[in-house]
């Protein structure tokens, strides 16, 4: 079983890697669901690893049917992390009829070459899932992460199977969203899934003396830091460990 841990700050890298994460989905503002993170945290993380580093390529949050100049941003984040070193890319593009874009996905896996490609929960907005995972497949991706199309991978995880049914070994589906030590085992037991992907999020307050008048910034709480929280990373590990060994 690997786990593969999102997170967009180079302290929960830290935790993650510690914890036993397998892999890192690298992004930006994870909560908006996560995007491109900036170069230089790509070339601190890469340079800091020593698991595999897979960059969010989402230029922006919201929908998944991009403009061309959205998609020559792509491109070029595709570029700047490999360049950097980067063992993989994350990204998904739909058309205006919530299908795969084959053209776009076409042009970005070639921009990507031997970097390993995970095509995200786009496919969750898909109209079709099945033809979507047959593009998806025919395309040359690698994993395909997904919640089953519903708003968490348990209550997924019909559909889930489906595609692991689907693919066949053709590549990996790996279940995300709410995942966690409590419904792991449920979630690979009815799915099949050998990837599992989630934040595992905690929070922990600034370390800044402030101010009680202290500004805000924007909407959110300045002052408590979104982080990977090491003991569910932990309690994740073990919780897969009595599947895979019961």
């Amino acid at each position: 079983m690997k786990v593969e841990v999102c997170i967009d700050n180079f302290e929960s890298l830290q935790i993650a890697e510690r914890a036993g994460a397998d892999r890192i989905e690298l992004c930006a503002a994870l909560a908006l669901g996560g995007i491109s993170p900036n170069a230089g945290f790509i070339e601190q993380a890469v340079n800091y690893a020593s698991i595999p580093i897979y960059v969010m390529i989402r230029p922006r949050s919201g929908d998944f049917y991009y403009s061309e100049n959205e998609v020559e941003i792509m491109l070029k984040d595709i570029y700047h992390a490999r360049v950097a070193g980067a063992q993989g890319v994350v990204f998904g593009v739909l058309d205006k009829q919530a299908n795969v874009d084959r053209q776009v996905l076409k042009a970005l896996m070639r921009e990507a070459g031997q970097m390993g490609v995970t095509f995200h929960r786009a496919i969750d907005l898909a109209s079709d899932y099945q033809s979507a995972l047959e593009t998806i497949i025919e395309a040359g991706c690698e994993r395909v992460l997904t919640s089953g199309q519903a708003c968490n991978a348990l209550s997924g995880s019909g559909v889930i199977s489906q595609m692991v049914k689907q693919a066949a070994g053709r590549l990996s589906v790996m279940a995300g969203a709410g995942v966690n030590h409590h419904n792991v085992a449920d979630i690979v037991k009815q799915t099949g899934v050998t990837e599992v992907h989630l934040s595992g999020k905690s929070s922990r307050p600034s370390q800044m003396l402030l101010s009680p008048n202290a500004a805000s910034m924007g909407d959110m709480d300045d002052f408590s830091l979104a982080i990977t929280g090491e003991a569910n990373i932990q309690s994740l590990r073990q919780a897969l460990g009595l599947v895979i060994n019961g």
